[in-house]
């Protein structure tokens, strides 16, 4: 939506102006679209490996021409300038722009690696605050998900829900929530992920199906984050560019979906484990394991066919199947929801509650959140008209985070069984009467 210069203060209207141009330019930079596969190739390879049938897809991308679109992008990068708080963040986002339009411009080759990387980080980068990497992060859930999982699968697996059910579900909570129309959602049988989410539509993989804990996800994740942080966005009078997910801000919105799937008691187990097994096949791809080798990790995790074709194709999304590159996306997954988590813990010691609010007026990185700030203050950008509903209740989501600070200190290999039994060593038998 844009937004009316004459609302901006006079001091401001020149990055306000920037930031329409940057909207502008960056609407011809459509990421995952030119990525994708095609549905009805997917169907027919899914079919195939299920059968036995493993060959390594032929995927034809439509390369865009982004030259001019770079050159704008570079113009407002120089004109944003440096050393004030807007112009650093026009910098920024025009800046992750430039990388994403570079490495769509090299889709269906290994260039694409480079710049995905750039933008979403690699499996081994260190998670901030810890010495241990995503990758380690990613081997500690599997593992766990495999000493958990058969007993924490979900109860209501078999509680199936098709994709027109669900659709009838959503559309009723997100009216009472948002406002009647306000979002709509819709079965798309060409849809490669399971559901997608945009600012104003929710779209359901057609043929699917769903179970209550998809149903809560999706709330969760999809509505209450992606398209909250969207609607919020749109409503900014000084930055709309906040209406919209810039590459740099991806880990934050990710990881906040995650987070918010964590509040709210909406993900399980198997949801944790195939997020982290998404990390670990990237990390395979890029060392050197083709399409059906990381297809063949995911069966072996029990993955189903279908699953494990669709793990593993958005791993090789606009890169050469053949090993030794991979599109990162994925892995923001579990290094946001890290990083999110930490933020949270942190903005509490710091009763910081503000910033977490602030957290959901748009599409914002961590970073924005505070170099902000003195616009949130002063009216330039506004406080979200929606918060999710866990968010809605301070003392509680403080009760949680609080409780987070000081379990996170207890050291596990130091716990022993006889400790957790009355709270006392366990007593000799022959003790008792």
């Amino acid at each position: 939506m844009d937004i009316p210069l004459a609302v901006v203060a006079p001091e401001l209207r020149q990055y306000a102006a920037l930031d329409q141009r940057l909207l502008a330019a960056a609407r011809s930079i459509n990421i995952l679209p030119t990525v994708a596969w095609p549905a009805s190739l997917e169907y027919r390879l899914v079919e195939a490996y299920g059968a036995g049938r493993f060959v390594l897809p032929e995927v034809v991308y439509e390369r865009p021409v982004l030259a001019t679109v770079r050159a704008e992008l570079a113009r407002i990068e120089q004109e944003a300038g440096s050393g004030h708080p807007l112009g650093d963040y026009l910098r920024r986002t025009a800046e992750s722009w430039q990388v994403a339009a570079e490495m769509l411009e090299a889709v269906g080759t290994a260039g694409v690696t480079a710049p995905s990387i750039a933008l979403y980080g690699r499996p081994g980068d260190l998670i901030p605050g810890s010495e241990r990497s995503n990758l380690d992060a990613a081997r500690y859930f599997v593992e766990l998900s495999d000493e958990l999982g058969a007993d924490l699968l979900a109860d209501d697996r078999d509680c199936k829900r098709s994709a027109e059910t669900l659709r009838a579900e959503l559309v009723q909570t997100l009216d009472d929530f948002f406002g009647a129309g306000q979002i709509r959602v819709e079965v798309d049988p060409e849809l490669t992920a399971k559901a997608a989410a945009g600012a104003t539509r929710i779209r359901l993989r057609g043929g699917a199906s769903f179970s209550e804990y998809d149903y809560h996800q999706l709330l969760a994740h999809e509505a209450f984050v992606h398209s909250l942080t969207a609607l919020n966005g749109r409503r900014q009078p000084l930055l709309g560019s906040l209406g919209r997910t810039s590459p740099r801000v991806t880990a934050t919105q990710e990881g906040l979906a995650v987070f918010a799937e964590l509040m709210s008691g909406a993900i399980d187990i198997t949801r944790l484990k195939r997020i982290s097994l998404r990390i670990l096949a990237i990390d395979m791809a890029l060392n050197g394991a083709d399409f059906v080798e990381v297809y063949r990790y995911f069966s072996g995790c029990g993955q189903s066919v279908a699953d494990s074709f669709h793990s593993t194709q958005r791993v090789f999304r606009g890169v050469p199947l053949g090993g030794g590159a991979a599109f990162a996306k994925d892995n923001v997954y579990l290094s946001g929801l890290l990083t999110v988590h930490t933020f949270f813990r942190w903005a509490l010691k710091q009763r910081r509650m503000d910033l977490l609010r602030h957290l959901f007026a748009g599409k914002m990185a961590l970073q924005d959140v505070i170099s902000l700030q003195p616009f949130f203050e002063s009216g330039a950008i506004l406080p979200p008209l929606w918060l999710p509903p866990w968010m809605q209740h301070v003392h509680g989501l403080a009760g949680k985070l609080a409780f987070s600070l000081f379990v996170n200190r207890i050291q596990m290999n130091r716990v022993q069984e006889d400790e957790l039994l009355l709270g006392n060593p366990s007593p000799d038998p022959g003790a008792f009467p």
